[in-house]
This record gives C-alpha cells, structure tokens and sequence, in this order.
C-alpha cells in the first residue's frame, strides 16, 4: 500500500512510540502478536496510520494497566468480545484468585497461633487442604458416594442445603474447621457409617430407595422445625412418619420389634458422624441440618423403644 492510498496520516513507529509512551521494543512486540498492524515504507521502515494505531494502542494500554492479559485484549480488538466481557471475565479471575489468597493467609495465621507441640499436626491437615474449592468438591463426592443411587438433582437440592461452601474470607479457626470437614471424609469406614445411619439397618432389603429419600425428607421437615424451636426428642407423628417410611421400603410394617430394627447397628452415636455436622454447624449458622434432623430422630426412635419394652415389662409383671 502506498502513500497515495491512504486516507490518513503515516507516522513512524518512533513517533509512535512518542505519542504513546510505550517503547519502540513494545510496539514492535505488539506488531509481532498481531494486536496492532503496520506496513512497510519505500525503505523498509514500519509505518502506521496515525490515529487508528494510536487509539489502538492506547486501549491496549488502558486494558494492561487493569491486568487483563494479552489474550483477552486481543480478543477485544478482533471484536470477538465486547470490553464489557472482558472485564467481567478478569473479574471472576480475580474473585477466584483473592480467595486463594485468603485462604492461604489463613492458614498461615492458623500455623502461627498454634502450640509448638500441635504444629507439626497442623501443617500436615492445612498441607492436604490448600485449597477450600478442592476441599467442597471433596465434600460433595463423599455425599455423591453416601446417597447413591439417589438421583443427581435430589443430590444436590442436599447438598446445597448441608454442604457448606468454603468461606471467601475465613479465619484461621474456620480454615482449620473446613480443612477437617476433608480430614472426616477421608477417613476409611466414615462412609459407610454415614450410609447405615441414612438408611438404616438391612438397606439390600429396600425396593425403591429415592421413594423412600423422598419419605424420609417429608419426616425430616417437621424435626428441622421442632430441632430448631428446640423441642425435646419424643413419640409422636414426626418419628411415625419416619418408621413408616423405612417399614413401606421393605415391604413391612411399622411394629416394635421393626423399631428396634431400625436400631439395630445403629451408627448415630458415632463420634466422627457427631463431629462432622458440628463442625458443619460453624459454617450454616443456626440453620438445622439433616445430621442434626437425624440425630432426633435417632433419640425419639430409641425412647420409642425404652418405653415400649418398660410397657410389655410391666405388663408382664401385673400377669
């Protein structure tokens, strides 16, 4: 192209170089990445339209300075996103990356507050839990695992409401807290443990295990009510409905001797179950989890039974 047929000024990549501020090296890099175009004069020299380079360069240098990489910004010059986009995209990279950072510099404060002689135990928890995303993806596998075969989006109505998502800003104590959640999870037998105390004793005998998670969650939404009003466990509809539930699965009938079936190897008591939902409590707040629900349940269903064998005991004595 020459002279002749162009419609605006030519100006040399020094004047350039001028009229922008950038360095000649940085525009050369630029012409090379394709970002900004140039033609060669009757000597071989780079040559550039005056305004067209100029507003060009100038925005690239705007989108630098708010740290969007050349990719993006290339991307915006060709037109195939909008600044807008941009910007919204560097933006979650950013959320995504001060969240990192925080959670790095919790740790680090939750290293340096411990006693000497619990440090080396620390290290190696926060050490297997870097990162508080990987830590709720860790989570949400181990339910995954403990209601199949439940239906994915019955799963994750779950998980929404009992999985605590990892805090944006956590302390040290909530970053030792949530690093835990993962150390429970990932011990060996703590799975199946939480499956018996889901589905109760004999679960091969169940005929339609999401009717049955559907029955049981019916249950459950009275007992998050009566946990959270802070009524003690007892007989009465809410733990009916919970038997009754278990009984139709198997083909059986609500009775004594299937209550204390229900209770046979239960699992409720277990300490590690006990301590994953308070841990899981200092996330939600005063929100009742189904652990918690569960735990009631657990109770009101073995008083059911104390009460049932105190009645054929006194029976039996008036005889």
């Amino acid at each position: 192209m020459t002279d002749d047929t162009q419609t605006g000024v030519l100006m040399s990549i020094g004047e350039l170089a001028r009229s922008t501020g950038l360095a000649v090296r940085t525009i050369r890099f630029y012409c090379d990445e394709g970002i900004l175009e140039s033609q060669r004069s009757a000597g071989g020299h780079r040559m550039f339209d005056a305004d067209s380079a100029t507003e060009r360069l100038l925005l690239v240098r705007r989108l630098r300075a708010l740290g969007l990489g050349l990719d993006s910004i290339t991307d915006v010059l060709h037109e195939e996103r909008s600044i807008t986009e941009a910007i919204a995209a560097e933006s979650a990279r950013l959320d995504i990356e001060f969240r990192s950072l925080a959670w790095r510099r919790a740790s680090l404060r939750a290293i340096e507050t411990v006693a000497p002689a619990q440090r080396a135990g620390r290290l190696a928890l926060l050490a297997a839990a870097q990162d508080g995303g990987a830590v709720h993806d860790c989570l949400v596998r181990f339910w995954r695992r403990v209601l199949a075969p439940i239906p994915r989006r019955d799963i994750d109505i779950f998980v929404g409401w009992n999985v605590p998502e990892p805090p944006a800003d956590p302390s040290a104590d909530e970053v030792v807290a949530y690093a835990e959640l993962a150390e429970l999870v990932a011990e060996p037998g703590l799975s199946q443990a939480v499956r018996q105390q889901l589905w109760r004793n004999r679960p091969e005998l169940i005929r339609d295990c999401r009717g049955l998670y559907v029955d049981v969650d019916y249950a459950l939404r009275d007992v998050v009510q009566l946990v959270a009003d802070g009524v003690r466990p007892h007989r009465g509809g809410e733990l009916d409905r919970f038997v009754n539930a278990h009984a139709i699965a198997r083909g059986e009938r609500d009775s004594p001797r299937f209550r204390e079936q229900l209770l046979f190897d239960a699992t409720d008591t277990d300490d590690r179950i006990h301590r994953y939902w308070a841990l899981t409590g200092q996330f939600l707040g005063p929100r009742v989890t189904v652990g918690r629900a569960h735990n009631w349940l657990y109770a009101a269903l073995a008083h059911s039974t104390d009460l049932a064998d105190d009645q054929q005991r006194g029976n039996e004595q008036s005889h």
